[in-house]
Protein backbone atom coordinates (compact mmCIF):
# COMPACT_ATOMS: atom_id res chain seq x y z
CA UNK A 1 0.00 0.00 0.00
CA UNK A 2 2.67 2.68 0.54
CA UNK A 3 4.66 1.87 -2.48
CA UNK A 4 1.19 2.52 -4.55
CA UNK A 5 0.67 5.45 -2.15
CA UNK A 6 4.25 6.38 -3.18
CA UNK A 7 3.43 6.00 -6.79
CA UNK A 8 0.17 8.51 -6.21
CA UNK A 9 2.22 11.31 -5.01
CA UNK A 10 5.03 10.94 -7.40
CA UNK A 11 2.36 11.33 -10.17
CA UNK A 12 0.51 14.12 -8.34
CA UNK A 13 4.35 16.40 -8.25
CA UNK A 14 4.62 15.26 -12.23
CA UNK A 15 0.94 16.77 -13.09
CA UNK A 16 1.62 19.86 -10.96
CA UNK A 17 4.80 19.99 -12.67
CA UNK A 18 3.29 19.79 -15.92
CA UNK A 19 0.72 22.11 -15.40
CA UNK A 20 3.41 24.71 -13.59
CA UNK A 21 5.66 24.46 -17.16
CA UNK A 22 2.53 24.90 -19.27
CA UNK A 23 1.95 27.96 -17.34
CA UNK A 24 4.93 29.50 -18.02
CA UNK A 25 5.38 28.53 -21.32
CA UNK A 26 2.01 30.29 -22.01
CA UNK A 27 2.42 33.53 -19.76
CA UNK A 28 5.11 35.51 -21.42
CA UNK A 29 5.12 38.30 -19.78
CA UNK A 30 5.54 41.85 -21.80
CA UNK A 31 8.59 43.49 -21.24
CA UNK A 32 8.90 46.59 -19.73
CA UNK A 33 11.75 49.09 -18.98
CA UNK A 34 12.04 50.31 -15.08
CA UNK A 35 11.51 53.81 -15.13
CA UNK A 36 14.34 56.35 -14.45
CA UNK A 37 14.12 57.63 -10.86
CA UNK A 38 14.26 61.60 -10.93
CA UNK A 39 14.84 62.39 -7.27
CA UNK A 40 16.50 65.02 -5.70
CA UNK A 41 18.20 64.21 -2.48
CA UNK A 42 20.01 67.50 -1.05
CA UNK A 43 19.02 69.43 2.23
CA UNK A 44 15.58 71.28 1.92
CA UNK A 45 14.17 72.36 -0.64
CA UNK A 46 14.82 71.47 -4.29
CA UNK A 47 16.41 75.15 -6.12
CA UNK A 48 14.98 76.58 -9.06
CA UNK A 49 18.19 77.02 -10.87
CA UNK A 50 20.19 73.80 -13.52
CA UNK A 51 21.99 71.50 -11.68
CA UNK A 52 26.17 72.41 -11.88
CA UNK A 53 27.10 69.53 -13.96
CA UNK A 54 30.85 70.50 -13.02
CA UNK A 55 33.65 67.24 -12.43
CA UNK A 56 36.37 67.93 -9.64
CA UNK A 57 38.99 66.39 -8.74
CA UNK A 58 39.28 64.93 -5.06
CA UNK A 59 41.87 63.56 -2.61
CA UNK A 60 41.28 61.86 0.38
CA UNK A 61 42.64 64.03 2.98
CA UNK A 62 42.36 63.46 7.11
CA UNK A 63 43.50 66.08 9.74
CA UNK A 64 45.38 65.37 12.45
CA UNK A 65 42.81 66.28 14.81
CA UNK A 66 40.68 63.46 13.04
CA UNK A 67 43.43 60.84 14.04
CA UNK A 68 44.13 61.88 17.66
CA UNK A 69 40.97 61.39 18.13
CA UNK A 70 40.50 58.18 17.19
CA UNK A 71 43.67 57.24 18.86
CA UNK A 72 42.06 58.53 22.30
CA UNK A 73 38.45 56.68 21.38
CA UNK A 74 41.13 53.51 20.40
CA UNK A 75 42.97 54.28 23.56
CA UNK A 76 39.82 54.13 25.99
CA UNK A 77 37.93 51.06 24.55
CA UNK A 78 36.18 48.72 26.60
CA UNK A 79 36.51 44.85 26.11
CA UNK A 80 34.25 42.05 26.92
CA UNK A 81 36.51 38.60 27.21
CA UNK A 82 34.41 36.68 25.17
CA UNK A 83 33.29 33.04 25.73
CA UNK A 84 35.66 30.31 26.19
CA UNK A 85 36.13 27.94 22.65
CA UNK A 86 33.37 30.42 21.14
CA UNK A 87 36.17 31.45 18.05
CA UNK A 88 33.94 33.90 16.18
CA UNK A 89 30.29 31.82 16.42
CA UNK A 90 28.97 34.75 19.01
CA UNK A 91 30.81 37.29 16.72
CA UNK A 92 33.31 39.44 16.34
CA UNK A 93 35.84 37.72 18.84
CA UNK A 94 37.79 40.39 21.28
CA UNK A 95 40.72 38.55 22.13
CA UNK A 96 41.63 38.73 18.63
CA UNK A 97 40.11 42.07 18.29
CA UNK A 98 42.62 43.73 21.28
CA UNK A 99 45.04 42.51 18.90
CA UNK A 100 43.30 44.17 15.59
CA UNK A 101 43.37 47.58 17.91
CA UNK A 102 46.55 47.12 19.16
CA UNK A 103 47.90 46.75 15.32
CA UNK A 104 45.76 49.84 14.39
CA UNK A 105 47.56 51.96 17.03
CA UNK A 106 51.13 51.01 16.95
CA UNK A 107 51.67 49.97 13.31
CA UNK A 108 48.94 50.60 11.02
CA UNK A 109 50.27 53.51 8.57
CA UNK A 110 47.14 55.49 7.90
CA UNK A 111 48.92 58.16 5.99
CA UNK A 112 50.98 55.42 3.80
CA UNK A 113 47.46 54.31 3.29
CA UNK A 114 45.85 57.60 2.24
CA UNK A 115 48.61 57.59 -0.54
CA UNK A 116 47.32 54.12 -1.57
CA UNK A 117 43.87 55.39 -1.64
CA UNK A 118 44.83 58.53 -3.84
CA UNK A 119 47.25 56.34 -6.40
CA UNK A 120 44.33 56.16 -8.53
CA UNK A 121 42.31 59.39 -10.06
CA UNK A 122 39.03 60.22 -7.67
CA UNK A 123 36.64 62.50 -8.62
CA UNK A 124 33.32 64.51 -7.38
CA UNK A 125 30.55 65.56 -9.08
CA UNK A 126 26.71 66.73 -7.88
CA UNK A 127 23.69 64.54 -9.23
CA UNK A 128 20.24 65.09 -7.94
CA UNK A 129 21.48 67.29 -5.15
CA UNK A 130 24.08 65.09 -3.64
CA UNK A 131 28.16 64.77 -4.47
CA UNK A 132 28.81 61.59 -6.13
CA UNK A 133 32.61 60.47 -5.60
CA UNK A 134 34.49 57.98 -7.63
CA UNK A 135 37.28 56.82 -9.17
CA UNK A 136 37.79 57.02 -12.47
CA UNK A 137 41.09 54.79 -14.23
CA UNK A 138 41.88 54.78 -17.85
CA UNK A 139 44.32 52.72 -19.21
CA UNK A 140 48.03 53.84 -19.84
CA UNK A 141 49.16 52.54 -22.54
CA UNK A 142 46.72 51.76 -25.50
CA UNK A 143 47.47 49.35 -27.80
CA UNK A 144 47.05 50.76 -31.48
CA UNK A 145 44.11 50.96 -32.60
CA UNK A 146 42.18 49.60 -29.35
CA UNK A 147 40.04 51.92 -27.61
CA UNK A 148 38.97 51.18 -24.14
CA UNK A 149 35.73 49.84 -22.61
CA UNK A 150 33.93 52.02 -20.03
CA UNK A 151 33.24 49.18 -16.93
CA UNK A 152 31.18 50.65 -14.11
CA UNK A 153 32.50 48.90 -10.93
CA UNK A 154 29.60 48.71 -7.27
CA UNK A 155 30.63 47.75 -4.30
CA UNK A 156 28.31 47.00 -1.30
CA UNK A 157 28.15 46.91 2.22
CA UNK A 158 30.33 47.27 4.39
CA UNK A 159 32.85 47.12 1.39
CA UNK A 160 34.12 50.71 -0.40
CA UNK A 161 35.53 51.27 -3.31
CA UNK A 162 38.63 50.32 -2.25
CA UNK A 163 37.60 46.83 -2.70
CA UNK A 164 38.14 47.28 -6.41
CA UNK A 165 41.72 48.39 -5.90
CA UNK A 166 43.97 44.78 -6.84
CA UNK A 167 41.47 44.09 -9.90
CA UNK A 168 41.54 47.91 -11.49
CA UNK A 169 45.18 46.86 -13.01
CA UNK A 170 44.15 43.89 -14.24
CA UNK A 171 41.58 45.57 -16.27
CA UNK A 172 43.29 48.85 -17.53
CA UNK A 173 46.11 46.55 -18.24
CA UNK A 174 45.84 43.11 -18.47
CA UNK A 175 48.65 42.30 -20.58
CA UNK A 176 50.98 43.44 -17.49
CA UNK A 177 49.37 40.87 -15.47
CA UNK A 178 49.90 37.54 -17.65
CA UNK A 179 45.73 38.52 -19.24
CA UNK A 180 44.60 38.61 -22.83
CA UNK A 181 44.31 42.22 -24.12
CA UNK A 182 41.97 41.78 -26.61
CA UNK A 183 39.72 43.83 -24.31
CA UNK A 184 40.78 47.11 -22.29
CA UNK A 185 38.84 48.69 -19.94
CA UNK A 186 38.69 52.33 -18.06
CA UNK A 187 37.27 51.35 -14.79
CA UNK A 188 34.68 53.88 -13.10
CA UNK A 189 34.52 52.93 -9.03
CA UNK A 190 31.45 55.05 -7.78
CA UNK A 191 30.93 55.33 -3.98
CA UNK A 192 27.19 54.86 -2.90
CA UNK A 193 25.76 57.95 -2.00
CA UNK A 194 25.78 57.26 1.63
CA UNK A 195 28.96 55.31 2.13
CA UNK A 196 32.59 56.30 1.54
CA UNK A 197 33.02 59.97 -0.04
CA UNK A 198 29.71 60.10 -1.62
CA UNK A 199 27.46 62.60 0.32
CA UNK A 200 24.72 60.93 2.12
CA UNK A 201 21.03 61.39 0.43
CA UNK A 202 19.19 63.79 3.12
CA UNK A 203 15.73 62.56 2.33
CA UNK A 204 13.67 58.96 2.60
CA UNK A 205 13.09 56.74 0.18
CA UNK A 206 16.89 56.17 -1.43
CA UNK A 207 17.01 53.07 -2.58
CA UNK A 208 18.75 50.36 -5.46
CA UNK A 209 16.40 52.12 -8.41
CA UNK A 210 17.49 55.66 -6.77
CA UNK A 211 21.17 54.90 -6.64
CA UNK A 212 20.95 53.18 -10.39
CA UNK A 213 19.47 56.67 -11.99
CA UNK A 214 22.15 58.56 -10.74
CA UNK A 215 24.89 55.99 -11.87
CA UNK A 216 23.54 56.30 -15.06
CA UNK A 217 23.50 59.72 -14.97
CA UNK A 218 27.18 59.75 -14.05
CA UNK A 219 28.11 57.55 -16.67
CA UNK A 220 26.33 59.83 -19.55
CA UNK A 221 27.83 62.84 -18.12
CA UNK A 222 31.27 61.14 -18.44
CA UNK A 223 30.23 60.77 -22.11
CA UNK A 224 29.63 56.74 -22.18
CA UNK A 225 26.77 56.42 -24.15
CA UNK A 226 27.61 52.41 -23.96
CA UNK A 227 29.40 50.65 -20.76
CA UNK A 228 29.74 47.19 -19.08
CA UNK A 229 28.80 47.01 -15.46
CA UNK A 230 29.96 44.78 -12.46
CA UNK A 231 28.66 44.14 -9.20
CA UNK A 232 28.37 41.97 -6.34
CA UNK A 233 26.13 42.77 -2.82
CA UNK A 234 24.33 45.90 -3.32
CA UNK A 235 26.54 46.21 -6.59
CA UNK A 236 24.19 43.43 -8.48
CA UNK A 237 20.99 45.49 -7.37
CA UNK A 238 22.07 48.54 -8.19
CA UNK A 239 23.48 46.95 -11.77
CA UNK A 240 20.74 44.92 -12.21
CA UNK A 241 18.49 48.14 -11.56
CA UNK A 242 20.61 50.37 -14.31
CA UNK A 243 20.51 47.41 -17.07
CA UNK A 244 16.17 47.49 -16.46
CA UNK A 245 16.63 51.50 -16.27
CA UNK A 246 18.98 51.70 -19.54
CA UNK A 247 18.62 48.22 -21.39
CA UNK A 248 20.01 50.00 -24.78
CA UNK A 249 23.03 51.28 -23.57
CA UNK A 250 24.28 48.73 -21.01
CA UNK A 251 26.52 46.36 -23.58
CA UNK A 252 26.61 43.53 -20.56
CA UNK A 253 26.28 43.09 -17.09
CA UNK A 254 28.66 40.53 -15.13
CA UNK A 255 27.73 39.71 -11.58
CA UNK A 256 29.68 37.93 -8.28
CA UNK A 257 26.35 37.64 -7.05
CA UNK A 258 22.77 36.72 -8.48
CA UNK A 259 19.76 36.71 -6.21
CA UNK A 260 16.57 35.84 -6.73
CA UNK A 261 14.14 38.04 -5.00
CA UNK A 262 11.24 37.22 -5.78
CA UNK A 263 10.36 33.30 -5.76
CA UNK A 264 7.63 31.32 -7.63
CA UNK A 265 6.10 28.13 -7.36
CA UNK A 266 8.99 26.41 -9.65
CA UNK A 267 11.53 27.99 -7.05
CA UNK A 268 9.66 26.12 -4.13
CA UNK A 269 9.24 23.01 -5.21
CA UNK A 270 12.59 22.43 -6.90
CA UNK A 271 13.76 23.27 -2.71
CA UNK A 272 11.86 20.15 -2.24
CA UNK A 273 12.65 17.71 -5.07
CA UNK A 274 15.79 19.28 -6.31
CA UNK A 275 17.88 16.82 -4.49
CA UNK A 276 16.24 14.06 -5.77
CA UNK A 277 15.39 15.05 -9.26
CA UNK A 278 18.23 17.40 -10.09
CA UNK A 279 17.80 17.55 -14.39
CA UNK A 280 14.00 18.02 -14.25
CA UNK A 281 15.20 21.21 -12.46
CA UNK A 282 17.85 22.02 -14.24
CA UNK A 283 20.50 21.96 -11.36
CA UNK A 284 23.84 20.88 -11.97
CA UNK A 285 26.26 18.75 -9.69
CA UNK A 286 28.02 21.42 -7.97
CA UNK A 287 24.50 23.42 -7.24
CA UNK A 288 23.41 20.30 -5.24
CA UNK A 289 26.08 20.30 -3.55
CA UNK A 290 26.37 23.69 -2.36
CA UNK A 291 22.75 23.68 -1.49
CA UNK A 292 21.59 20.82 0.09
CA UNK A 293 20.70 19.38 2.34
CA UNK A 294 18.55 22.88 1.99
CA UNK A 295 17.31 23.49 6.01
CA UNK A 296 21.09 23.54 6.53
CA UNK A 297 22.59 25.23 3.50
CA UNK A 298 19.82 26.78 2.68
CA UNK A 299 17.26 28.13 5.86
CA UNK A 300 19.66 28.12 8.99
CA UNK A 301 22.02 29.68 6.99
CA UNK A 302 20.20 32.57 6.02
CA UNK A 303 18.66 32.54 9.60
CA UNK A 304 21.90 32.35 11.28
CA UNK A 305 23.24 35.15 8.96
CA UNK A 306 20.76 37.80 8.43
CA UNK A 307 20.21 39.03 11.71
CA UNK A 308 22.57 42.54 10.85
CA UNK A 309 19.93 42.85 7.48
CA UNK A 310 16.74 42.83 10.21
CA UNK A 311 18.25 45.08 12.21
CA UNK A 312 19.36 47.11 9.65
CA UNK A 313 15.90 47.06 7.49
CA UNK A 314 14.35 48.61 10.55
CA UNK A 315 15.96 50.63 13.01
CA UNK A 316 19.63 51.58 11.52
CA UNK A 317 19.82 54.57 12.96
CA UNK A 318 19.86 53.22 16.49
CA UNK A 319 22.98 50.81 15.92
CA UNK A 320 24.55 53.30 14.17
CA UNK A 321 24.73 55.61 17.18
CA UNK A 322 26.88 52.92 18.62
CA UNK A 323 28.77 52.22 15.67
CA UNK A 324 29.47 55.73 14.52
CA UNK A 325 31.36 56.90 18.07
CA UNK A 326 33.35 53.42 18.89
CA UNK A 327 35.97 52.66 16.14
CA UNK A 328 36.33 49.81 17.92
CA UNK A 329 32.76 48.93 17.59
CA UNK A 330 32.85 49.85 14.10
CA UNK A 331 35.63 47.52 13.34
CA UNK A 332 34.06 44.41 15.10
CA UNK A 333 30.71 45.05 13.55
CA UNK A 334 32.62 45.32 10.48
CA UNK A 335 35.05 42.75 10.52
CA UNK A 336 32.87 39.59 11.84
CA UNK A 337 31.45 40.01 7.39
CA UNK A 338 34.83 40.04 6.14
CA UNK A 339 35.18 36.69 7.85
CA UNK A 340 32.03 34.88 7.77
CA UNK A 341 30.98 35.87 4.20
CA UNK A 342 34.70 34.67 2.77
CA UNK A 343 34.37 31.52 4.25
CA UNK A 344 31.48 30.43 7.05
CA UNK A 345 33.43 27.77 8.16
CA UNK A 346 36.03 30.89 9.51
CA UNK A 347 33.77 31.01 12.26
CA UNK A 348 35.39 27.97 14.23
CA UNK A 349 39.14 30.11 14.03
CA UNK A 350 39.98 32.68 17.21
CA UNK A 351 40.99 34.87 14.70
CA UNK A 352 37.88 34.47 12.22
CA UNK A 353 40.64 33.77 9.30
CA UNK A 354 40.82 37.26 8.85
CA UNK A 355 44.39 37.02 7.64
CA UNK A 356 44.24 34.19 5.42
CA UNK A 357 42.88 35.97 2.65
CA UNK A 358 43.29 39.51 3.61
CA UNK A 359 45.93 41.51 5.26
CA UNK A 360 45.59 43.90 8.26
CA UNK A 361 46.07 46.96 6.33
CA UNK A 362 43.52 46.15 3.50
CA UNK A 363 41.10 45.52 6.02
CA UNK A 364 41.85 48.63 8.11
CA UNK A 365 41.84 50.98 5.49
CA UNK A 366 37.97 49.91 4.42
CA UNK A 367 37.21 50.65 7.62
CA UNK A 368 38.96 53.92 8.11
CA UNK A 369 36.83 55.07 5.15
CA UNK A 370 34.00 54.07 7.21
CA UNK A 371 35.22 56.11 10.18
CA UNK A 372 36.35 59.19 8.36
CA UNK A 373 33.72 59.77 6.14
CA UNK A 374 31.43 58.92 9.37
CA UNK A 375 29.38 57.17 7.18
CA UNK A 376 28.05 54.00 8.63
CA UNK A 377 24.71 54.80 9.62
CA UNK A 378 23.52 56.34 6.28
CA UNK A 379 25.02 52.83 4.72
CA UNK A 380 23.20 50.77 6.70
CA UNK A 381 19.81 52.85 6.18
CA UNK A 382 20.29 51.52 2.75
CA UNK A 383 18.59 48.00 3.64
CA UNK A 384 16.07 49.96 5.08
CA UNK A 385 15.14 52.03 1.92
CA UNK A 386 15.35 48.83 -0.22
CA UNK A 387 13.53 46.06 2.12
CA UNK A 388 10.57 48.11 3.95
CA UNK A 389 8.45 47.45 1.78
CA UNK A 390 8.90 43.81 1.54
CA UNK A 391 10.54 41.46 -0.40
CA UNK A 392 9.13 40.54 -3.86
CA UNK A 393 7.20 43.72 -4.05
CA UNK A 394 8.66 46.54 -5.76
CA UNK A 395 8.29 46.84 -9.84
CA UNK A 396 11.77 46.39 -10.01
CA UNK A 397 11.66 42.63 -8.60
CA UNK A 398 8.85 41.62 -11.61
CA UNK A 399 10.96 42.72 -14.57
CA UNK A 400 13.05 40.43 -16.20
CA UNK A 401 16.46 41.63 -17.97
CA UNK A 402 17.66 41.34 -20.91
CA UNK A 403 21.00 42.66 -20.93
CA UNK A 404 23.25 39.78 -21.87
CA UNK A 405 24.68 38.76 -18.25
CA UNK A 406 27.59 36.77 -17.31
CA UNK A 407 27.47 35.32 -13.37
CA UNK A 408 31.14 33.80 -11.56
CA UNK A 409 29.50 32.16 -8.74
CA UNK A 410 32.15 31.67 -5.99
CA UNK A 411 31.69 28.44 -3.50
CA UNK A 412 31.77 30.71 -0.27
CA UNK A 413 29.22 32.91 -0.82
CA UNK A 414 26.36 32.90 1.91
CA UNK A 415 23.66 31.91 -0.53
CA UNK A 416 24.26 29.63 -3.49
CA UNK A 417 21.47 31.26 -6.81
CA UNK A 418 21.77 28.35 -9.19
CA UNK A 419 21.59 29.26 -12.76
CA UNK A 420 18.04 28.06 -13.47
CA UNK A 421 16.92 30.34 -11.04
CA UNK A 422 18.78 32.94 -12.25
CA UNK A 423 18.03 32.26 -15.71
CA UNK A 424 13.90 33.11 -14.54
CA UNK A 425 15.65 36.85 -13.87
CA UNK A 426 18.40 37.06 -16.16
CA UNK A 427 16.87 35.95 -19.44
CA UNK A 428 20.23 36.19 -21.57
CA UNK A 429 22.71 34.71 -19.83
CA UNK A 430 25.54 34.29 -21.89
CA UNK A 431 27.87 32.82 -19.29
CA UNK A 432 27.88 31.06 -15.79
CA UNK A 433 30.87 29.70 -14.20
CA UNK A 434 31.41 27.81 -11.04
CA UNK A 435 34.41 29.36 -9.59
CA UNK A 436 37.27 27.47 -8.09
CA UNK A 437 37.51 29.31 -4.43
CA UNK A 438 36.27 32.63 -3.13
CA UNK A 439 33.75 33.71 -1.33
CA UNK A 440 31.69 37.70 -1.35
CA UNK A 441 34.48 39.98 -1.34
CA UNK A 442 35.50 38.67 -4.83
CA UNK A 443 37.27 41.63 -6.33
CA UNK A 444 39.25 41.64 -2.81
CA UNK A 445 39.66 37.79 -2.21
CA UNK A 446 40.51 36.89 -5.60
CA UNK A 447 41.04 39.88 -8.41
CA UNK A 448 42.48 37.31 -10.94
CA UNK A 449 39.56 35.01 -10.97
CA UNK A 450 37.01 37.86 -11.57
CA UNK A 451 39.28 39.64 -13.90
CA UNK A 452 39.50 36.39 -16.01
CA UNK A 453 35.88 35.79 -15.60
CA UNK A 454 34.90 39.66 -16.70
CA UNK A 455 37.44 39.14 -19.47
CA UNK A 456 36.40 36.22 -20.72
CA UNK A 457 31.97 37.64 -20.95
CA UNK A 458 33.37 40.86 -22.00
CA UNK A 459 34.80 38.49 -24.59
CA UNK A 460 31.87 36.55 -25.67
CA UNK A 461 29.94 39.83 -25.76
CA UNK A 462 31.85 41.42 -28.28
CA UNK A 463 32.71 38.56 -30.40
CA UNK A 464 29.11 37.74 -30.76
CA UNK A 465 27.77 41.65 -30.84
CA UNK A 466 25.15 40.38 -28.51
CA UNK A 467 24.13 43.68 -27.17
CA UNK A 468 22.82 44.41 -30.77
CA UNK A 469 20.91 41.13 -31.18
CA UNK A 470 17.54 43.22 -29.99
Amino acid sequence: QSSSLAGIMLLEVFLVLGTVIIYFLLSKKKEEALPFKEGWWGKGQKPDTQEDTTIWPFKVETTEEDLSDLLRRLDQARFTEPLEDSCFHYGANSVYLRKVVSYWKKQFNWKKQVEVLNKYPQFKTKIQGIDIHFVHVKPRNLPEGQSAKPLLMVHGWPGSFYEFYKIIPLLTDPASHGLSDEHIFEVICPSIPGYGFSEAPHKKGFNSVSAASIFYELMLRLGFSEFYAQGGDWGWLICTNLAQIAPNHMKGLHLNLASVTNMGFIHLLSILLGRYFPRVFGFQEEDVRRMFPFLQKGLYRILLESGYAHIQATKPDTVGCGLNDSPVGLAAYILEKFSTWTDLEFRNLEDGGLERQFNLDDLLTNIMIYWVSGCIVSSMRFYKENLQKGIGRQKHEKLTVQVPTGIASFPNEVMHTPQAWAQKKYTNIVSFHFMPRGGHFAALEEPELLAEDILQFVGKVEKEQLWRKK
